[in-house]
């Protein structure tokens, strides 16, 4: 039989949606944004642009590259984009887990202690914000460090898998990073795929317990995030008096729902992104400018 045909590099769609010509955005900077949270209790709603400054590009900013995800329907129903994803993301999760937490993760993790905020829905699935000591994180997209699978629904560590994999692989890593190159080096994505070529060759592992097929804990293009994760988002959201967005266009309704829902419950909303975003008109106050500075003014104006 011959072998499948080889997939296309999966990485993540451009950005189709822009502001219509005629909504009515509310910029302001800091300052206007504790303004409006002062004296409130604040949930904050995050997404890829927090964790660039980590060392983690970010999706849909205006210097990101153009990316296509690979879609659950692929994963599940294809062999060949299994064999492509485990490659790359052999790679790209060697470079996730030595990341560390910025100062804007920092900032949102002292609002906590401080009283400020109530908690955060992370659209990211890195971690950095419970390693910045966020105690109340609901990790909307699931996480990167577990593996689940799909027929037994045994949940194991990815570093156990990491271990796997290198054994049925073992010169994998060292042809990938030939000449030189360090993991750093590779383009990686917000979930650990890294953009590399090399991956016919590579053999992904089956659950040990049943031989089902592996996935990462993580929730893909066209799948749903679990609905006790969403109603629990949902109530953070409900229990605060305000909503504070930071590093995320909202261009895919999973984090968009949030922002329409505390609008509707006349909430102040107050985002923090480089560019546009799909719920600026909605927004009480838009700060255009960098989420790592603009959380941590945050924390001295309303913490200090």
């Amino acid at each position: 039989m011959p072998s499948p045909a080889r997939p296309k590099a999966p990485s993540y769609q451009q950005r189709t949606w822009t502001l219509p010509p005629d909504a009515v955005v509310h910029r302001g900077t800091a300052e206007d944004a504790a303004r409006v949270l002062g004296g409130l209790s604040v949930t904050a709603l995050t997404g890829a642009g927090i964790s660039t400054d980590s060392g983690i590009p970010d999706y849909r900013s205006p210097d990101s590259p153009p990316r296509n995800p690979m879609t659950y329907q692929q994963f599940v129903g294809d062999e060949a984009f299994r064999r492509h994803y485990w490659a790359r993301n052999h790679v790209g999760w060697q470079h996730v887990r030595r990341t560390q937490p910025n100062a804007g993760h920092r900032a949102l993790a002292a609002l906590e202690a401080a009283g400020v905020l109530r908690g955060v829905i992370t659209q990211n699935v890195d971690l950095l914000h419970e390693d910045a000591g966020s105690r109340h994180v609901i990790d909307l997209h699931g996480r990167y460090d577990r593996v689940i699978c799909l027929t037994c629904g045994r949940v194991i560590s990815r570093a156990h898998l990491a271990e796997r994999l290198t054994a049925l692989n073992p010169h994998f890593l060292e042809t990938v990073l030939a000449g030189g190159l360090t993991v750093a080096d590779i383009e990686v994505a917000p979930d650990a795929d890294a953009v590399i070529e090399q991956t016919s060759h590579f053999v992904p592992a089956a659950c040990e317990f049943c031989g089902g097929v592996l996935k990462p804990e993580i929730v893909y293009f066209g799948e749903n995030v679990p609905r006790e994760r969403v109603e629990r988002a949902y109530a953070m959201v409900d229990d605060a008096g305000a909503l504070l967005v930071a590093g995320t266009s909202l261009t895919v309704m999973s984090g968009l729902r949030f922002v329409r829902r505390a609008a509707a419950a006349g909430k102040p909303v107050v985002i923090v992104n480089r560019g546009e975003t799909r719920g600026d008109p909605l927004a009480t106050v838009k700060v255009d400018a960098g989420v790592t500075e603009t959380l941590a003014a945050l924390v001295d104006l309303l913490a200090g």
